[in-house]
């Protein structure tokens, strides 16, 4: 159990900057807290003490706004970095080297009494608001991005984003070197913006070709015409600025 909590505190400093101490992190990390808990919990819940576990279960909510329900598997150096509103449910399985931020739900989908919560295999992150919903597999050293709503499979090494999530690369490198994840779960691709891109460039493809069955227009037509092309290229530029997060 010691060997345990100081690797679950060296996670910590690999996970978290703002991690100082040991003292700090054993005393001011709630995330740690409730995992300790929920080993306590799920303990009690494979020794068919049921109401026992789901009782340290309910006080570890109320302490640390986290919810990890007693019957859920969960490998090593898991960390949840926050935690507040942080809920796992019943049938979860998590792997080794899993990180969740704040919000994060792994939600059932069915009243079947069978496996109805996700699978995250080793070295999942999981943003920031994230819902992981049905008995699905996130593939190892998968990222969801912050707010998603995934309910379909993903593969390994893939980033999803959006709602429904939808995976927007793949990768082969590793989100973690030397026990540390990559922090910059911020630079995600924006798969609404592609799509919009896509259909822009299509519209200027049909002005393109119903151009060629009008001849060039002339004198106060030549004019008028010119101002509607002004006018389209303008709010075209608007709106692929929009796309891209400008003003």
């Amino acid at each position: 159990m010691l060997n345990a909590i100081r690797e679950d505190i060296r996670t910590a400093f690999d996970r978290d900057p703002a991690a100082r101490s040991s003292w700090e992190v054993l005393t001011c990390y709630p995330g740690l807290h409730a995992i300790w808990m929920y080993r306590l919990a799920n303990a009690c819940w494979r020794n068919r003490l049921l109401w026992l576990g789901r009782l340290i279960s309910h006080v570890t909510r109320w302490l640390t706004g986290i919810e990890i329900h007693p019957g859920a598997t969960i490998g090593r150096r898991f960390f949840i970095d926050h935690g507040m509103g942080v809920v796992i449910g019943e049938t979860s399985e998590i792997g080794d080297d899993v990180t969740l931020y704040h919000g994060v739900t792994l939600g059932g989908t069915t009243w079947e009494k069978t496996k109805r919560h996700p699978t995250l295999e080793d070295g999942v992150i999981v943003g920031a608001g994230a819902k992981v919903l049905g008995a699905i597999t996130i593939g190892e050293q998968s990222r969801i991005g912050a707010n998603s709503v995934v309910f379909r499979d993903v593969p390994e090494h893939s980033t999803v984003v959006g709602i429904p999530g939808t995976v927007v690369a793949t990768a082969t490198g590793s989100l973690i070197e030397d026990g540390k994840i990559n922090l910059d779960h911020h630079l995600l691709d924006n798969p609404v913006a592609e799509a919009l891109g896509h259909v822009l460039k299509m519209i200027d493809d049909v002005n393109a070709r119903v151009d060629t069955f009008h001849p060039q227009p002339e004198g106060e037509k030549a004019r008028k015409v010119d101002e509607l092309d002004k006018d389209r290229i303008s709010e075209q530029e608007k709106l692929e600025r929009f796309l891209g997060g400008g003003i």
